[in-house]
């Protein structure tokens, strides 16, 4: 800390000495960071002849030492490098040379990525199964592009990045397919709580009554409707302003300014005017194979009116939320880095994506560092201590 006073007054020029009175000092603060540098440290293996049989013996590396010669705060670093920061390889590779004079080879970065996938294995899969078993969960899944190097996918086609969470963890799968098996996989078969999620039909392995459908993406629909002429739009705008009125019910319950079972009663009407609205929609009509505006409002009127119990699942468990937006918040910085990568070259790559993405997103949200629990990851298993969890500590 430097100190500096005054030499002269501000007002008449006056010559300034002494202690400090009055007010507290202001504060500027310069905040810098050290030169760093790597270190090295360089273990020799000698060979001895034997004076006996004259055969040749030379030491092996000690059980603690790091075989693969990076250690764990680098390895950690080109992890949390390419996964929350989405640098590429030579990205990494140039961070490292002008940031800690580190040199290696793309190919070393390669190598470490795919050493801590197979580090990951254990945490994932664990945080996975203790995910599976929780009352409440929501999914999504959007597009990754995936080209296998093993011929499996040679040309490069849509894989789909599944995501599971919860309020205090995120679990990410790379999957090349977006089918039923795989949501069911994901999910667990004998799942027992309430998945909230959108309205495709992968989910469509629990009942209705286990699922509350995303608002946001039924409000998208309603605007869709609103948008086309005639009827259309007349059952659109009815339709959306029934949403809004659920909406301000809502909110005014999570701002406390009703009750939780004022929250049910005023929300009773809606939910049957809704219902309402979409039966005097139906009851327009219209052919089965009709692609006309009318036609399309209608059939989501039909899909909407079959998953009603679908509908309305939030306004009778309090903690539930009416849209799956959190977890499209959590997809984000893994469509931020498809875009910038174009997705991934094969099929480890793509473990490693999904399993990073789950550390450091679950670790987010429990306000845990990511590079500390990769450090300490790489060291466990270097000294065959038990490895750390990603599942929460109970408070």
């Amino acid at each position: 800390m430097i100190d500096h006073h005054p030499d002269h007054c501000g007002s008449c020029g006056a010559s300034l000495s002494g202690a400090s009175e009055g007010a507290e000092p202001w504060r500027h603060q310069i905040v810098d960071i050290p030169p760093v540098t790597q270190i090295v440290v360089e273990h020799c293996l000698h060979q001895l002849i034997c004076p006996g049989c004259q055969s040749a013996t030379r030491a092996l590396l000690p059980a603690d030492v790091e075989s693969s010669g990076y250690g764990p705060r680098l390895t950690a670093l080109v992890g949390t490098l390419g996964s929350t920061f989405h640098l590429s390889h030579l990205k990494i590779q140039r961070f490292l040379l002008e940031g800690f004079g580190v040199r290696i080879s793309t190919g070393g970065i390669s190598c470490i990525r795919c050493r801590l996938n197979g580090l990951l294995e254990q945490p994932v899969r664990e945080a996975h199964l203790w995910l599976q078993q929780q009352s409440v969960l929501q999914a999504d899944e959007t597009s990754y592009r995936v080209g296998n190097a093993d011929g499996n996918n040679p040309d490069g086609r849509s894989g789909w990045l599944w995501v599971l969470r919860n309020a205090s963890m995120t679990v990410f799968d790379l999957q090349l397919s977006r089918s039923g098996a795989v949501a069911q996989q994901l999910i667990g078969g004998d799942y027992s709580g309430i998945l909230i999620c959108d309205r495709y039909g992968a989910y469509n392995f629990l009942p209705l009554e286990q699922r509350q459908f995303c608002w946001a993406h039924i409000r998208r629909d309603l605007i869709a409707m609103a948008e086309r002429s005639g009827a259309s739009a007349v059952i659109g705008q009815e339709l959306l302003t029934l949403q809004r009125q659920l909406f301000a019910r809502w909110h005014e319950w999570l701002d406390r300014q009703i009750s939780r079972a004022e929250l049910e009663d005023v929300t009773t009407e809606i939910r049957q005017a809704f219902g309402a609205k979409l039966e005097g929609a139906i009851d327009l009509g219209g052919s089965p194979g009709e692609t006309t505006p009318l036609a399309r409002t209608l059939g989501t009127c039909r899909a909407l009116l079959k998953s009603a119990a679908a509908l309305w699942t939030f306004l009778c468990h309090p903690d539930l939320e009416p849209t799956n937006n959190a977890s499209e918040r959590a997809l984000r910085p893994a469509v931020i880095g498809r875009k910038l990568s174009l997705g991934v070259q094969s099929e480890w790559g793509g473990q490693l994506v999904a399993r990073l993405l789950t550390v450091t997103t679950s670790l987010e949200q429990q306000g845990r560092d990511a590079m500390a629990f990769l450090m300490e990851l790489i060291n466990a298993r270097r000294e065959n201590r038990p490895l750390p969890s990603l599942i929460p500590q109970a408070e």
